[in-house]
C-alpha cells in the first residue's frame, strides 16, 4: 500500500497519558518511536517540541471525550497537520489492545492516508458551540424539575395540570407560591388565576381540592427555587450568546428567513455546522454527517433497515425542532412536502424529510450567500402535473365515479 505521510505520528490520549508513536518509513524501512507524556500543560509542551524534532507533519488522535481538546489546541500552536478520527472509524483487529498498539496503530493508518478527518471548528465556533449545548443541557433539566414539581401535586392530589396548560405560567406559578405558603383554601387558589384562563372557577376550585401536607410544600420550593436558579443560568447564557453572536450577525439573520427556524435555531445550526462549507463537497455530505439520511444496511441484496443512522445529535434534534415547525407553517414548500411524504411514509419520516431540506437549504444558503426562496405549496402540483391528474382521476373512479377531462379555454 502506498505511503503517503513518510513522517507521522499517531496519539493515543486518555485523561492523564498520552501515548505518542512516531512512524518513519525511508529506505523501504519502517521505524517506529514511542513515548509516553503526561497530560499536563508542560508535558504536552514537551510532545509538540518532541514531535516538530521528528520532523512529523501529520498527527492523528481518536475524538476521546473531553481529553483530546487541550492536545488539539496546544500542538494546533506547532507546524503539524492535526487529524482528529472518529474511533468508530479506526477500530483495530480485536485482540492485544494497548496504549502502544493503539498509538502505532493510529500512525500506521494516518501514513497510508486512511483516517477520515472529522470537522473541528474553530475556537470562536467552538465557543460559541459550548454556551448553546449547556443552554440546551439547562432547558432539560428545567423540565425534568417542572415534571418532578408536577409528580409533588399530583402526590397532593392537586389536578392544577388538567385544567392549565402551563403550570409554570402566571396563574400556575402564583397559586404554587400560595400552595408553599401555606393556602389551603381552594376558593381562594382559584381567584389567583388570570383572566384569560378558559376553565371555568367551579373546575379550577376542584382541582385545586387536595391534601397538601408540610411535606409536599418543601419539596414544592425546592423545586421552584431550582427552577428559578436554571432559569437565570439561561438568562446568562443568552446574554452572553448575543454578544458573542455579533460577527455571525448577517448569517444568522439570513438562516433566520427558513420556515421554522428562528434566531436561536440559527444560532444553534451555524454552532454546529460552522460558515464555512468548503468542508462539506455537497449537502448530501452534510446530511449524511449530520445523521439525516438512511444508512446503508445491505446483505444477500435486501435492505434490512432504513432507520436514520447516528450523526451529530445536538444539530439533529433542532433540526427536527424546526421542521416541526415548518410543517405547520402554511401555504409553504416545507408543509407541502411534510403531508406529501406523510401519506405514504408516515408522520416520522415526513419530519426527517423536512429537516434534511431545511439543512439542505441552510447549505446552499452559506455556501452561495443567497436568500432563502420558497418554492410555494403547489411546487408538487407543477411538477407532476399529470401524475396528480391521474391521481384524482382514479380517486374518482373508485369511489365510483365516471369522469372526463376537459382543459379549460386559454384566456386570450
Amino acid at each position: 500500500m502506498e505511503v503517503l505521510y513518510a513522517h507521522c505520528a499517531g496519539l493515543d490520549v486518555h485523561k492523564d497519558t498520552v501515548v505518542a508513536c512516531v512512524r518513519h518509513a525511508a529506505d523501504g524501512t519502517i521505524k517506529h518511536q514511542v513515548r509516553t507524556f503526561k497530560t499536563t500543560t508542560r508535558d504536552l509542551l514537551a510532545l509538540s517540541e518532541w514531535l516538530a524534532a521528528e520532523g512529523c507533519t501529520h498527527v492523528a488522535m481518536e475524538a476521546t471525550g473531553i481529553y483530546w481538546r487541550p492536545v488539539w489546541q496546544i500542538l494546533s500552536d506547532g507546524d503539524v497537520e492535526l487529524v482528529l478520527a472518529n474511533a468508530a472509524h479506526v477500530k483495530n483487529v480485536p485482540g492485544r489492545k494497548t496504549d502502544v498498539n493503539d498509538a502505532t496503530w493510529l500512525a500506521d493508518l494516518m501514513a497510508h492516508g486512511l483516517i477520515r478527518g472529522s470537522f473541528v471548528p474553530d475556537q470562536q465556533t467552538q465557543e460559541m458551540r459550548g454556551l448553546l449545548r449547556t443552554r440546551k443541557q439547562l432547558v432539560r433539566e428545567r423540565s425534568r424539575h417542572v415534571q418532578r414539581l408536577q409528580k409533588t401535586l399530583e402526590d397532593a392530589n392537586i389536578k392544577l395540570d388538567s385544567v392549565i396548560s402551563d403550570i409554570m405560567g402566571l396563574s400556575g406559578r402564583r397559586m404554587i407560591e400560595a400552595l408553599i405558603a401555606g393556602e389551603s383554601d381552594p376558593a381562594r387558589l382559584a381567584q389567583l388565576a388570570h383572566r384569560r384562563i378558559k376553565a371555568p372557577p367551579e373546575a379550577l376550585c376542584e382541582a385545586l381540592r387536595g391534601r397538601v401536607t408540610r411535606h409536599h410544600r418543601f419539596l414544592l420550593r425546592l423545586h421552584l427555587q431550582q427552577i428559578d436558579a436554571i432559569d437565570n443560568a439561561i438568562g446568562d447564557i443568552d446574554r452572553e450568546v448575543d454578544a458573542q453572536v455579533e460577527p455571525f450577525r448577517i448569517t444568522v439573520e439570513l438562516l433566520s428567513t427558513i420556515p421554522g427556524v428562528d434566531e436561536l435555531s440559527a444560532c444553534v445550526i451555524l454552532a454546529e455546522i460552522g460558515r464555512d462549507m468548503s468542508r462539506f463537497p455537497t449537502a448530501g455530505h452534510l446530511i449524511s454527517w449530520a445523521g439525516l439520511c438512511p444508512r446503508n444496511d445491505e446483505s444477500a441484496g435486501k435492505r434490512r433497515s432504513t432507520r436514520m443512522r447516528k450523526g451529530a445529535a445536538w444539530l439533529k434534534t433542532t433540526l427536527v425542532q424546526c421542521a416541526t415547525a415548518a410543517a405547520r407553517k402554511k401555504a409553504g414548500y416545507l408543509q407541502a412536502q411534510f403531508h406529501r411524504l406523510r401519506a405514504r411514509r408516515g408522520a416520522k419520516k415526513a419530519i426527517g424529510a423536512v429537516a434534511a431540506s431545511i439543512l439542505t437549504a441552510a447549505y446552499e444558503m452559506l455556501k452561495s450567500g443567497a436568500l432563502y426562496e420558497d418554492l410555494g405549496s403547489d411546487h408538487f402540483g407543477k411538477r407532476g402535473k399529470s401524475r396528480h391528474i391521474n391521481r384524482l382521476v382514479h380517486r374518482l373512479q373508485e369511489l365510483g365515479y365516471a369522469v372526463q377531462i376537459t382543459p379549460l379555454p386559454t384566456a386570450a
